[in-house]
């Protein structure tokens, strides 16, 4: 096995773009809901919009030039071809930092965060807050490679992300994510992973206590009520990519709209927005995000993420490093401050953040990145 580290351009053929504007003309479309709302999933009106927009407006270059002003890279780990941008800080001595994406997401949901992580000076920082940034795209996602068998599940993920880290040359490092992240970085500091020296997640699912199931205060009611309703009318998605990533994977990757349905639903679930996903996202933003799984083919190869997971025994481990955990007020599970201290005896630091959503550092960079910046220096 080659533990070569070879740079990487995103280099999309022009072919693929106008196979995607004839896929998009070419859509059959249902009748409009029969609702007002969101709650028989997105209303056609609004993606048709964004249909219109995608065909006529949008341009995926600009999206690939921005990747490509990152420096990026392939290497080989346990037999998987990894991608991932890696961009040190001036700052010799900076901490490395894994940041970990989850679904739908990718590693451009750390784009804006980016520059403040590596450069906090021109960003309202000091020196002593610099990283060098490590972002991997998950196997099956992205431009990394799809695996071919099973086993591509949390462990083997987290150990091959220790791998990644110790061929960078970094002994000492903390790891970051939200979404599948979350649950990779709680995985790297329960495995103990040579290397992580702390962790910090932005989704935490604690159990509540007795007496809040009875009398909640009103945080906790919120937060007993989220995930009522997540696990009531939110959470088809999550059982079809557990149970059948491989059937659900065939509309995924042969039709673009139904792609972009499939993601935009959660986008507007999910993010800390007015009642439409373009309050906290951009249709640039969205649109960049659906290409990259459409011009990939990783609508089968990211849901079996959900299958391999299923049954893990992770979530019954400790944690063996400090750990940091930040509230955005529109998260999945917002579980609070309180219940999370009490589930994990090693948090070190914690924060309920004003503003944002389940996709922290694409909604609110600034607010992100100032959350890593506490978190980590409670940790170095």
């Amino acid at each position: 096995m080659s533990e070569a580290i070879i740079p990487f351009t995103v280099a999309i053929p022009q072919a693929a773009l106008d196979d995607l504007g004839e896929r998009l003309d070419l859509a059959r479309w249902p009748e409009a809901e029969t609702v007002d709302d969101w709650s028989q999933g997105v209303p056609l009106a609004v993606l048709q919009q964004l249909v219109e927009y995608w065909r006529n407006g949008y341009d995926w270059r600009h999206c690939e030039a921005r990747l490509n002003s990152l420096p990026q890279f392939m290497t080989e780990i346990d037999g998987l071809d990894i991608h991932f941008i890696h961009l040190r800080s001036v700052h010799e001595h900076a901490t490395p930092l894994l940041l970990t994406h989850g679904w739908p997401g990718s590693v451009l949901e750390f784009i804006e965060a980016i520059p403040r992580l590596v450069d906090p000076e021109a960003h309202g920082g000091t020196a002593a807050d610099a990283f060098h940034v490590v972002i991997p795209s998950l196997p099956g996602y992205g431009f990394s490679a799809k695996p071919e068998q099973t086993g591509w599940g949390l462990e083997r993920t987290a150990r091959a992300w220790g791998t990644l880290m110790a061929r960078l040359g970094y002994d000492r490092w903390f790891a970051q994510g939200g979404d599948w992240g979350s649950v990779m970085t709680m995985t790297i500091g329960q495995l103990g992973i040579t290397g992580c020296a702390g962790i910090h997640v932005n989704l935490l699912s604690a159990p509540p206590p007795e007496r809040a199931l009875t009398e909640p205060t009103p945080e906790e009611a919120h937060a007993l009520e989220r995930s009522r309703f997540y696990s009531e009318h939110d959470s088809g998605y999550a059982l079809q990519q557990r149970t059948r990533p491989q059937t659900v994977g065939y509309g995924l990757v042969d039709s673009p709209v139904g792609l972009a349905a499939w993601i935009l639903e959660k986008i507007y679930a999910w993010t800390d927005n007015a009642g439409s996903p373009f309050d906290a996202l951009s249709q640039d933003q969205v649109l960049d995000e659906i290409t990259l799984y459409w011009l990939t083919a990783t609508g089968a190869s990211s849901a079996r993420m959900y299958w391999e997971a299923l049954g893990s025994a992770m979530a019954k481990r400790e944690v063996a490093v400090p750990m940091g955990y930040s509230l955005f007020p529109r998260e999945i599970f917002p579980s609070p401050v309180e219940w999370v201290r009490a589930a994990w005896p090693r948090l070190v630091y914690a924060n309920k953040v004003e503003k944002g959503g389940h996709f922290a550092a694409w909604e609110q960079p600034e607010l992100f990145v100032d959350e890593l910046r506490a978190a980590f220096a409670a940790m170095r």
